[in-house]
């Protein structure tokens, strides 16, 4: 990891839908179903005990986690319960007001705070208020990384400077060197810092992604290849197309980068919840890159198992934008994808334009 740190600067909607689409020509993947932001086994049966209003399936399935040190699955759960407080605020309320130093309870609360108000132009003041709460939910449980997570997006978020973010940076690596959130959270906030300056010499957008990169990269080598940190330098590869900056990234880099994340994606089971947002960022890359077999293999690892992200960044709806591009591929000799589906800003697909899931600022 030291490796990995050296390359940050020195100075430095949660949903669940189904929708079931035509039959398109050719054999669809795992049925004609698909499911956006599915949970998996063992959170589902926690969000229905939150629907009735109960909060102790959601508290035992955080602790488990923790005791366990099932540092990605604490992530996502923290995530996904978040998500579930925003729409019902009273859930969440009776839990913190029953049990105020549940570090699960702590935890939701802090990625609560962040995700209500990183939609505003004022996030970066607003932000400030939430620093209380992720101080909190890191005192709870020193071990935990995910509360450092939630400081690097706060960080990024409110514009902190690169020393400070260096020290979270650090804070979170030595609880979990290769979490995968806390990896794209430092990514992401160098994609943030696109003009950077060292010594006297100002750094281009462009330069921030040839770091992004690098950073990308060296944490993937440097991870175990059952890690989703091997799905990072794709993550870097989504931010690179998505920006439309030219071709200062060899090409040959960006098909190594999804051919980590193939690699990856292979070590799972198909339709599987659980590796189903690498899926769909990994799709979205090899469409990009005209890789039309490998998208269409990995379209049916996919299987029924749709995610917000990256979709959400192109449509307002992006269940049937997931239905619309699995359509489109499973056509015998496609032609070129359809204006809108691959590209941002999306032609009108989306009438307002695209958001940003709140469990991936």
């Amino acid at each position: 990891m030291v490796g990995t740190m050296a390359l940050l600067p020195s100075f430095i909607r949660q949903t669940r839908m189904t929708k079931r689409s035509a039959r398109p020509a050719g054999r669809p993947p795992a049925g004609d179903e698909a499911v956006l932001d599915a949970p998996d086994d063992r959170l589902s049966p926690a969000l229905v005990a939150a629907g009735r209003g109960e909060y102790t399936a959601a508290a035992g399935l955080l602790a488990d986690t923790r005791a366990a040190a099932a540092w990605e699955n604490h992530d996502r759960y923290v995530r996904h319960l978040a998500g579930f407080a925003r729409s019902r605020p009273e859930w969440f309320e009776v839990w913190r007001t029953a049990a105020p130093e549940d570090p699960g309870a702590l935890l939701v609360g802090a990625q609560l705070a962040v995700d209500r108000v990183w939609p505003s132009p004022a996030r970066a003041e607003l932000l400030r208020e939430a620093s209380p709460l992720i101080t909190a939910a890191a005192r709870a449980d020193d071990r935990d990384p995910v509360p450092w997570r939630i400081a690097l997006d706060h960080a990024r978020g409110s514009r902190a400077g690169h020393r400070y973010f260096e020290e979270l940076w650090e804070a979170a690596v030595r609880r979990a060197p290769h979490h995968y959130g806390c990896h794209v959270a430092a990514l992401r906030y160098l994609a943030a810092s696109c003009c950077v300056l060292r010594g006297n010499t100002p750094h281009t957008p462009r330069a921030s992604h040839r770091e992004c990169f690098d950073f990308a990269d060296r944490a993937a080598q440097d991870a175990p290849a059952d890690s989703l940190v091997q799905a990072l330098p794709a993550r870097a590869a989504f931010a690179y197309l998505t920006d439309g900056c030219g071709p200062e990234i060899p090409r040959a880099r960006l098909n190594a980068a999804a051919d980590r994340a193939l690699a990856l994606s292979g070590r799972f089971p198909a339709a599987d919840p659980w590796p189903a947002q690498v899926r769909n960022k990994l799709l979205y890359v090899l469409m990009r890159l005209g890789r039309w077999e490998d998208a269409r293999a990995q379209l049916h690892l996919i299987g029924p198992y749709a995610t917000s992200f990256p979709w959400a960044r192109f449509s307002d709806d992006p269940l049937g934008h997931f239905l619309r591009l699995r359509e489109h591929l499973l056509t015998p000799g496609p032609g070129p994808v359809p204006a809108g589906l691959l590209t941002w800003p999306p032609a009108p697909l989306a009438e307002h334009g695209g958001h940003a899931d709140a469990g991936d600022h």
